[in-house]
């Protein structure tokens, strides 16, 4: 039996190791950090998360709920640690970072069929199977490699993190609590509310519009940002009303104290456990630290906010996936080569578990010499899979789950639900989950998963 080598110790990386080794395969897992870091790693703790602390919603019936659930449903590690750090987030699954990463490696240093090799990688090995998933931040030895291999130029792009706070620094005279038109999952309020009037907004808008940012690297200069996830002060330069039908909507967050809608509003999420920290929901940014600190105080009930970190932000490294990869992760060209994560093309935690969580199936099948498989298309997984491999190389643009990547309904349906959308996404999550349990039933029994 051939032995898989896991590259990266990310969420992805993280994932497929767990999955391959809970298969009965040896698996040894590369992950360079604490030795070397990156940019925007912290720790060396395995499935470290360095963007936000949220996995997107839990409300049943949406795309990301879907995908939560079908990792669910098929024993992901990180998925189950995610649900013991939770932290209040209103619809969305939110985490302690700290404790999630903690549980994460704990349960991947206990299991005796992962060997960790704290090292620097870069080659891919040739003496098995491999999973790269080495993130946005591969290093630029490894990334040389893979340019190699995959005969392509690696391709760049922003990834952006947003500023966090201290939570005994913010005002809470001035902000209020509460979920976007009183949406949370269990009643709570979980959310806290900057409110800006129009003179307070337009005085952050100026500030913001003329604040310096880092000077970037010279290849950095030509490369385009990922439009989900736009530096505010790229907003900013869009127009003056971008931000407050971006980041700053204030829609379904009156005020209690005046029961009006602000001109804008700014959010703010809880970090940990303990609240002691709060993340400015969508205010990724460029700018320099002391050039942050000056434009974000000018926030009402950040007046005096003591930051615990800025943001950030930092190259992402991808391939163009669908000139290279099978349905099943791995390379047309090396068929022992699977890559999962951001590398891949995905974008997101749980997108990231997902790709994981096939590649290390499909990486330890392969290592007993059978043929990796591809998961049904109407699951969330498939469809990801799907696009991944089959989307136009031409516009090749990283993606998170959404409906728009699950097969269309069938005609007769869509005309019997009319322009009900919410039913058409209903029916769309419960043919999906219908489909994983049948997969699930058949390949059980066979050994497949």
């Amino acid at each position: 039996m051939k032995s898989i080598h896991i590259i990266g110790g990310g969420l992805a990386g993280a994932e497929a190791a767990w999955q391959a080794a809970r298969l009965g395969r040896r698996v040894i897992l590369h992950e360079m950090r604490p030795s070397r870091s990156t940019p925007a790693h912290s720790t060396g703790l395995l499935g470290e998360l360095v963007c936000s602390n949220s996995f997107k919603s839990e409300q049943p019936d949406s795309a990301p709920w879907l995908l939560k659930e079908e990792l669910r449903r098929m024993g992901s590690l990180l998925i189950a640690a995610a649900g013991r750090a939770r932290v209040p987030g209103g619809q969305a699954l939110t985490v302690d970072r700290d404790l999630f990463a903690e549980q994460v490696s704990r349960a991947i240093e206990a299991e005796p069929g992962i060997e960790i090799r704290r090292e620097e990688v870069t080659a891919i090995p040739d003496d098995g199977v491999s999973v790269v998933a080495t993130g946005p931040l591969t290093s630029e030895d490894l990334a040389g490699a893979i340019a190699r291999l995959t005969g392509r130029e690696r391709l760049f792009f922003y990834d952006s993190i947003s500023p966090i706070v201290d939570a005994e620094s913010i005002d809470h005279s001035v902000v209020f609590r509460a979920s976007r038109y009183g949406k949370s999952l269990d009643g709570t309020e979980d959310y806290l509310n900057c409110p800006l009037d129009r003179e307070q907004y337009g005085r952050f808008y100026e500030a913001l519009r003329g604040a310096e940012s880092h000077a970037g690297h010279e290849f950095e200069k030509h490369t385009p940002f990922f439009e989900a996830c736009l530096p505010i002060e790229e907003l900013a330069r869009r127009g003056p009303d971008t931000l407050r039908f971006g980041p700053m909507k204030p829609v379904g967050l009156p005020d209690p104290r005046s029961g009006r809608i602000p001109y804008a509003v700014v959010q703010l999420r809880q970090e940990n456990l303990r609240a002691s920290s709060y993340n400015l929901v969508g205010f990724q940014n460029h700018l320099k630290y002391p050039e942050q600190a000056r434009v974000l105080r000018l926030i009402p009930g950040l007046e005096r906010a003591e930051f615990l970190r800025y943001g950030q932000i930092h190259r992402n490294t991808y391939i163009n996936a669908p000139a290279l990869l099978d349905p099943s992760l791995n390379l047309r060209t090396n068929p022992h080569i699977f890559f999962a994560g951001q590398i891949s093309g995905v974008e997101g935690y749980v997108e990231a578990m997902a790709t994981g969580l096939m590649a290390g199936r499909n990486a330890a099948r392969l290592a007993e010499g059978n043929p990796p498989v591809v998961w049904p298309r109407e699951t969330a997984h498939g469809s990801l899979a799907h696009y991944i491999s089959g989307a136009d190389p031409r516009h090749y643009q990283p993606a998170n789950i959404t409906f728009d990547l699950l097969p269309a309904l069938p005609e007769d349906d869509r005309q019997r639900l009319g322009r009900d959308k919410a039913a058409r996404r209903r029916l769309q999550c419960r043919r999906a989950l219908e489909s994983l349990e049948r997969y699930c039933a058949e390949c059980e029994p066979a050994g497949i998963l």
